[in-house]
């Protein structure tokens, strides 16, 4: 037996499904997740910080990209922290 509630697994479901971009998941657990009780606001918040999170290796790969080509980066900082996050630690 699991001890996340149905709104937890949502959750998480709904950050996994973002974060691998898989389409029908959404379409699946958007609906899911409003069964589990959750409103459209926090489905909606939850969304927004998968998205925040999944930004970040993104970024890295386009600075890395661009210091190939001896550029500067094209983003300032990552997606989820802000300047005076301390190096190496979360911050979403």
């Amino acid at each position: 037996m699991s001890t996340l509630s149905m709104r937890d697994r949502e959750l998480v479901a709904l950050g996994a499904a973002l974060a691998s971009n898989c389409i029908p998941c959404i379409e699946f657990h958007v609906p899911a997740a409003r069964k589990a009780g959750l409103s459209d606001a926090d489905i909606a918040e939850a969304i927004a910080l998968a998205d925040k999170i999944r930004k970040v290796p993104a970024d890295k790969a386009l600075d890395a990209a661009h210091a190939q080509l001896g550029a500067a980066p094209a983003v300032a900082g990552s997606a989820c922290c802000a300047p005076s996050a301390e190096p190496g630690k979360a911050c979403c």
